[in-house]
């Protein structure tokens, strides 16, 4: 499996930014994995930061959009019978169900820097029809530091950048740390505001 991933990376990164944005679109291969390849391609000048970041932003957050629209329009039974295909499980569903159902809207923004619940958080903001723009506007916000981050890694990291998972461990926790404290802060400012109204 692990050579495979590494087959298709070495193709799509032969098409530069947009093969990037595809590595994150189609989500076979993690996004750290994808974004750290991307910075050793930096390092070695074959491509520049600026398109680097982009590229990273759209292919994020259009893999998130299709997720969002499959649970707007296909519901729970749709993704559960077809989101093995994109590596998500019916508990996957079922913690994100449970975080967006709890946290509301806010959790969109923090749940993207968490293990599990990063990428099937977008299924129940689709089933519980959120606002496509506020949707995105989350993910976008969230997208861009976590692609910066790993660009970098990758970057500093030149020809060993596939120990990027291994290097990134003291980087990612006090992300995670963060994104769980900013989520119950939000959840706190909303439940408050929802006792005074």
């Amino acid at each position: 499996m692990k050579e495979f991933i590494y087959t298709v990376l070495e193709f799509l990164m032969q098409m530069g930014y947009l093969g990037i944005a595809l590595g994150l679109m189609i989500e076979i291969i993690p996004s750290e994995i994808v974004l750290g390849y991307g910075g050793f391609m930096i390092s070695q000048g074959q491509i520049g930061w600026v398109g680097a970041v982009i590229a990273g932003t759209v292919g994020g957050t259009l893999a998130q959009l299709f997720l969002y629209w499959a649970g707007y329009y296909g519901g729970r039974p749709f993704l559960e019978k077809y989101g093995k295909y994109v590596l998500i499980k019916k508990k996957h569903i079922d913690i994100a169900e449970h975080w967006f159902e709890k946290y509301g809207a806010g959790v969109i923004f923090s749940a993207r820097f968490i293990p599990v619940v990063r990428h099937a958080i977008s299924i129940p903001a689709g089933i519980a029809k959120m606002s496509a723009w506020k949707f995105t506007i989350y993910t976008i916000a969230a997208v861009i530091p976590w692609t910066i981050l790993f660009l970098y890694l990758g970057n500093v990291l030149g020809s060993n950048w596939s120990h990027i998972k291994e290097y990134a461990k003291p980087y990612v926790m006090p992300i995670i740390i963060a994104a769980v404290v900013l989520g119950a802060i939000y959840f706190l400012f909303k439940k408050t505001r929802k006792n005074t109204d």
